[in-house]
């Protein structure tokens, strides 16, 4: 997914604006962008890297749009590729700019100084974050989202089983019950905390739902069975009366 177009750049796009109600929905990794101005618009990496995992997240922006049309509630949506700079690190984490990922190179990245930082922060990921911030204060009782994908296998690793992950770090109240009702369905196998562990501080989750005390979960879902429209959105109808109940149950 692309947001680019020769001339603009939007750092950001917000579906739904205008839905009210307690639902947000965020998706951090949901375009492949690389803007112009960066190396003209190239990493130096081949297309086929470009469209996989490492630089965005396959479906997830799909699944996101579809299921916030179903909670009724707004979509922020982050248009640059992660490898221009991930909005799901802190600001000082080693790996908000990655210069090797899943066995690729990134050859634009090799040598991003502080300034260079600095200017995709200013430029890409504070206004990402800026949007979800205001989206989220816009809200009573805000209730927070976030919308991913995993590759079903890193190179030289073995296959990952999990059709579909939740992650979550000490509140619980949202992703527990949701959890139980994944579990209740028989043709799914579902992680916890898998293929990942937990959140890392700083991360979008933390920097805007823990830290303000609001419910929120992580969705991760293998990108191989949310690779076209259909799919994205027979995900979002599956999940999104889970969720409502899972809310229910969480009494947040």
């Amino acid at each position: 997914m692309t947001f680019q177009k020769p001339d603009t750049y939007p750092p950001y796009r917000i579906i739904g604006a205008r839905r009210a109600g307690r639902w947000m929905v965020t998706c951090d990794h949901a375009a492949n962008t690389v803007p112009v101005w960066i190396n003209g618009g190239d990493l130096g990496i081949g297309a086929g890297d470009m469209a996989r995992h490492i630089a965005y997240d396959v479906g997830a922006a799909g699944v996101a749009r579809a299921l916030a049309g179903r909670l009724g509630a707004p979509a922020v949506l982050c248009g640059f590729s992660r490898l221009v700079i991930d909005p799901n690190r802190a600001e000082n984490d080693p790996t908000l700019v990655m210069k090797l990922s899943d066995g690729a190179i990134i050859p634009a990245n090799r040598h991003v100084d502080a300034a260079e930082r600095e200017r995709r922060l200013n430029a890409f990921y504070r206004p990402y974050h800026r949007a979800v911030a205001e989206a989220l204060a816009a809200r009573h009782s805000p209730v927070m989202v976030a919308v991913h994908s995993f590759t079903p296998q890193l190179a030289g690793r073995a296959p990952r089983p999990w059709h579909v992950g939740l992650l979550y770090g000490d509140d619980t109240r949202l992703a527990l019950p949701l959890l139980e009702r994944l579990r209740a369905e028989p043709d799914l196998c579902v992680g916890a905390n898998e293929p990942y562990s937990g959140h890392l501080e700083g991360d979008s989750i933390n920097r805007h739902a823990i830290r303000n005390g609001h419910p929120n979960v992580m969705i991760e879902i293998r990108n191989d069975l949310i690779a076209n429209g259909a799919r994205q959105a027979a995900w979002a109808a599956r999940l999104a009366p889970m969720l409502k109940d899972a809310l229910a149950a969480a009494g947040a």
